[in-house]
């Protein structure tokens, strides 16, 4: 421990920082009308107990009206904001953790139809892809404005008993003005660089004078758009020196590329499948070029690329952002030396993807962040131990498994397949998608480690179940693809999931119906593209795959749109019939009544899954509760106390795809708040 140089401290100026890691600046979207609340806190605070170096709240705080807070942004230009912050801050300082925040105005990266309906504003008045909103080019007595918000809401942090603060300088305003494809103005502050950054300093300056010499100022920016005709590497390097010859910034806060597309934002923070640490050589040029303090954050999703960017001196602080969403205790850990119990990101981007859809982030595995007033980080045992048994190793049912494990009760675990991992392991058949079988290893690893017993090619009947004498039994045996639609010809069909296990290989004209919008679904059309099919994805919605977010369909299309595959949105397969050697699919239509034919040979359909809720009915004459939940129990985390059947001998609950088809955070989650209890 004494020699890892994660454990290392880091001096900042005057500021000790405990360790090299940090949290990233993001933003959660887990505030309250605009302020970080009990929530908000509750989730920093969990790292900071477990003893990370640096938490950098917030991404981005908005330090004015007409920067209305799309992503349930932090109003950094309310006044009352400050109290909130000082109690999430004082918290963190009681652990020993620094404190900052990230400011910024959006620009043109929000919409002028949210908060106060004030037009977007940015150096131009271009459109961001992303958010759609054309953009009021910005005039002198705007700049005069923002100036002084910028001042204005770095006061309030300082007041709030903040360490530091960062300005956020890539995709946000203040790029906007830095890069030359965002950047129509004259002179002063358009035309050569140095006028272009003219705005930055300008806003540097003006919270220095502020805030006085020993407050903490950084700059998280881009120094490569990585787009032809933005900014450049070379230009990179020399905004960098200037920030550093400015005598106005401590720190630097490096990442490459654009987010003004989903594409860039995807390539800026990869998800799984792409590339690890693809921006820490960048950043540690930086750190070379400038011999000035540098953080770095972008897919670091484990201790040994975290590691090695610190030992190489490639970087001054690493970020772990989303790693301390799948586990915040990664630093305690760490310094006991359980790294191997460290539970893993496994860049599914669950977190990302639902902010930018309106959401607030969720890691995919781990039901407890973002929850921290209710759902617990850390099992407490139970007062009493009682045997528990659940059916079926699917993620639902191996974190049920863990959950009760740690209780300190006895866990039988039932699963029909030689190994557990249920709808995951179809998951991980794809090579981008291979990490998410870390959400099983994981469990399993942890369920030996506290002894439960896993009866594996166990097709567990009534009887079986009952002949345990459990005191409680968890159903997680998950769903199976609907087969029975469409209703004429459903018969001439195969399952994305036969393609996904590989029990059907793919035709040579293929038609994939999608009707649920999901993983499966774009995971089989890959393995059809790659065979070298001619496929068409078609779905009754308005476009494609709604369930799956943002981010994480950006490399889905990069591959299919590669393979030349057609996408037919609102359209609907309504039968199936053969025609010698071929298929006859006809297509309808949900907005008119029409008639359409395709020839092929093989339609691949994708409905979701219906329930295998057999044993749990079963099972229920038997059970005390009836099967039933207390939903205003569940939903403040408090412990089932249902009594429906006296005569009953155990608790009896359904988990996951067992009672309707969602998705792995929701069957996890569902483990959990039902077995911490227990």
């Amino acid at each position: 421990m004494a020699l890892d140089p994660l454990l290392q401290p880091y001096q900042l100026k005057h500021l000790t920082l405990k360790n090299r890691l940090m949290l990233t600046a993001h933003e959660p979207a887990y505030p309250v009308d605009g302020m970080p609340k009990e929530a908000y806190r509750a989730y920093h605070v969990e790292r900071a107990k477990a003893g990370i170096g640096l938490t950098m709240t917030a991404g981005s705080a908005s330090v004015a009206k007409d920067s209305p807070p799309v992503f349930n942004n932090i109003l950094a230009y309310q006044d009352e904001v400050v109290p909130w912050l000082r109690d999430l801050t004082d918290e963190c300082h009681d652990y020993g953790t620094a404190v900052m925040i990230q400011l910024t105005h959006l620009g043109r990266r929000t919409r002028w139809d949210k908060a106060d309906w004030l037009p977007t504003l940015s150096a131009s008045s271009q459109r961001e892809m992303a958010h759609r909103a054309f953009a009021k080019q910005v005039e002198d007595w705007d700049i005069e404005r923002l100036i002084r918000d910028y001042a204005d809401a770095a006061e309030r942090m300082q007041a709030a008993g903040l360490d530091g603060l960062e300005l956020q300088a890539y995709g946000h305003l203040m790029d906007q003005f830095w890069s030359p494809l965002t950047n129509t103005l004259e002179a002063p502050y358009g035309g050569h660089l140095d006028n272009r950054l003219r705005f930055t300093f300008d806003v540097l300056g003006a919270i220095r004078e502020r805030v006085g010499p020993d407050f903490l100022l950084g700059v998280r920016y881009t120094g490569d758009e990585m787009l032809d005709g933005g900014l450049t590497a070379e230009e990179g390097f020399g905004i960098s020196q200037r920030l550093k010859d400015s005598g106005l910034v401590d720190f630097l806060n490096v990442v490459r590329g654009h987010i003004d597309t989903d594409p860039g934002l995807t390539d800026v923070i990869p998800v799984q499948g792409m590339r690890s640490a693809p921006h820490l050589e960048f950043a540690g040029e930086i750190r070379k070029h400038t011999d000035f303090p540098t953080f770095h954050g972008a897919k670091i999703q484990d201790i040994g690329t975290a590691r090695y960017a610190i030992e190489t001196g490639k970087v001054d602080m690493i970020g772990m952002t989303r790693a301390h969403m799948a586990d915040p205790h990664i630093v305690r850990k760490l310094m006991a030396g359980q790294e191997d119990r460290i539970r893993p990101c496994v860049g599914a981007n669950y977190c990302l993807d639902r902010i930018y859809q309106g959401g607030a982030a969720y890691c995919i595995h781990n039901a407890a962040t973002g929850r921290e007033t209710t759902m617990p980080q850390d099992i407490e045992p139970a007062d009493v131990t009682r045997k528990v048994v659940v059916i079926g190793a699917g993620p639902g049912g191996l974190e049920a498994a863990r959950v009760a494990a740690e209780r300190g009760h006895t866990v039988v675990v039932m699963e029909a397949m030689s190994d557990a991992g249920g709808q995951i392991r179809l998951t991980a058949q794809s090579e981008r998608r291979r990490e998410m079988i870390a959400i099983t290893d994981w469990r399993v690893a942890e369920c030996e480690r506290l002894g439960v017993e896993f009866r594996y090619n166990c097709w567990a009947e009534a009887d079986d179940v009952l002949a345990e004498k459990p005191d409680a039994v968890i159903v997680a045996t998950g769903g199976f693809p609907i087969d029975d639609q469409p209703s004429n010809g459903h018969e001439l069909t195969v399952s994305s999931w036969d393609i996904l296990s590989g029990h059907v290989k793919p035709g040579a004209r293929v038609l994939l119906f999608d009707e649920a919008g999901d993983h499966p679904a774009l995971q089989a059309a890959e393995i059809i593209a790659a065979s070298g099919a001619e496929l068409e994805i078609m779905t009754p919605d308005r476009s494609v795959s709604p369930e799956i977010m943002a981010m994480n369909l950006v490399p889905y299309m990069r591959k299919l749109q590669r393979d030349n595959v057609r996408f037919t949105p609102t359209y609907r397969l309504t039968s199936v019939t053969k025609d010698d050697a071929e298929l006859v699919a006809t297509v309808g239509s949900d907005y008119l009544s029409i008639a359409q034919q395709r020839r092929v040979d093989q339609v691949v359909v994708n409905y979701g899954n219906r329930p295998l809720d057999d044993l749990y009915f079963d099972l229920k004459p038997h059970s005390s509760n009836g099967g039933e939940v207390n939903y205003d129990a569940l939903i403040a985390g408090e412990s089932q106390e249902v009594i429906r059947n006296d005569t009953g001998t155990f608790q009896l609950f359904r988990i996951g795809d067992a009672v309707s088809s969602r998705n792995t955070h929701a069957a996890i989650y569902d483990a959990l708040r039902l077995v911490k209890d227990l």
